[in-house]
């Protein structure tokens, strides 16, 4: 496949990452045209090759790839490589030498144990810039603790907040601490790539899934902080706007919003209630959350008289936002979904093609492109040693034999 070169063309990551906050920030710089070299346990390689079913179909029969593990793996080769083994150390070194940016997420510390710390990085590849993604951080009491996803979430209150108000606290149903976090390192990573343009120098970037948690809760968190009250749950509601949730229209539930008192006043004319306009329960934003139950009630009882599809007609009409629940299938079939080429198939070695949820950086003038599909266990192993490190057949074939590769 020919692509025009991406934005980050010539910038090579050294990635140690595997499960999914790391991966998902390198494959972000991937669809960006960093060269990603994903450094793989042999035998074994990421977690995430195993988190299944659903697999991919392979041509032998075998199982294939796990879809987990496609998710988060597109543009970067794969080199597996004993990282317990001197000469396992020796070729990662290498590649560090040839690289501007060292992205892993083991437990705090292990890179400095192996000898990797900042400074001897800095040694290695001047300017290098090294980014670590842990749980907790590089300091404070919990910075030898493993990160999980769903502690994080649990830990950094976006539990407290997500379900019913009557019901059961509720993670999401996504991993997004960890992705959160990815996105995160992944904007720090680039910064400090145009910083080095200036000034020549590497940087040490510390990220952990709690401090991104945290971030993420955003406005609930300066709810809290402004006003000392704990923020409580709302459902699919909004602690700040009234109405902004789903409702049940006569068929199915849709999600509705009125953002702002102009957004309210259009919709109560064009449902012939200006009553609502002028009744001082409903009349502002500040009204409607102090009477939020009555606002809810009063719009679940309108818009069961009509089918959601003509509730959201009559919003795109007057300029209300309103918008179907759908499932996945739904997703993929939506015709915006569909414009903007969120899915893409691309031709993979062993499942001759697979479905891939397309970049969302969007950059018509550099676009984002797919040049390596999820790649195989090791499938650029020999590629990778004779390009950038002159091993030849033999000597890739010994450090096969002694099981560094």
């Amino acid at each position: 496949m020919s692509h025009k070169p991406g934005l980050l063309d010539g910038i090579r990551i050294i990635d140690l990452t595997r499960v999914l906050a790391g991966p998902y920030c390198t494959q972000m710089l991937g669809d960006l045209g960093a060269d990603v070299i994903k450094i793989e346990a042999p035998g074994r390689g990421d977690d995430t090759r195993h988190w299944g079913p659903p697999f991919t179909a392979a041509p032998d029969g075998e199982r294939g790839e796990a879809a987990y593990f496609l998710s988060a793996n597109r543009n970067k080769r794969s080199l597996t490589l004993n990282l317990k083994s001197e000469k396992g150390m020796e070729i990662l070194k290498g590649l560090i030498r040839q690289g501007d940016v060292l992205v892993e997420n083991f437990r705090t510390g292990t890179l400095a144990r192996w000898g990797l710390d900042y400074e001897t990085l800095q040694e290695l590849r001047p300017g290098l810039i090294y980014c670590a993604i842990t749980g907790y951080g590089n300091d404070g009491p919990y910075k030898d603790r493993a990160g999980y996803d769903f502690m994080v979430q649990a830990m950094g209150g976006f539990m407290s907040v997500t379900g019913p108000a009557d019901g059961e606290m509720n993670r999401a149903g996504i991993a997004i601490a960890d992705l959160a976090t990815g996105m995160f390192a992944s904007s720090a990573i680039l910064a400090a790539l145009f910083a080095r343009e200036r000034t020549g120098e590497g940087q040490y970037i510390d990220m952990a899934l709690l401090d991104s948690q945290v971030a993420l809760m955003s406005y609930v968190a300066s709810n809290y902080l402004v006003s000392g009250e704990l923020p409580g749950r709302f459902g699919n509601g909004h602690p700040n706007i009234v109405p902004y949730q789903e409702f049940q229209a006569r068929d199915q539930q849709f999600a509705f919003a009125c953002g702002n008192d102009n957004q309210w006043r259009k919709f109560c004319t064009a449902v012939s209630h200006p009553e609502w306009i002028t009744d001082e329960r409903f009349a502002t934003n500040t009204a409607r959350l102090a009477n939020r139950s009555t606002v809810v009630a009063m719009l679940n009882e309108l818009f069961a008289t009509r089918d959601a599809a003509e509730w959201m007609a009559l919003c795109d009409e007057v300029g209300i936002p309103s918008a179907p629940i759908n499932n996945m299938a739904q997703v993929f079939e939506n015709e915006q979904v569909q414009a903007r080429q969120t899915r893409i198939d691309v031709p993979h070695p062993t499942a001759g093609s697979v479905p891939l949820v397309n970049s969302p950086l969007k950059i018509p003038t550099t676009p984002t492109s797919v040049r390596y599909p999820p790649p195989t266990l090791g499938q650029h192993t020999t590629e990778i040693l004779q390009s950038l490190l002159g091993y030849d057949g033999a000597a890739i074939e010994t450090l096969k034999n002694e099981n560094v590769i």
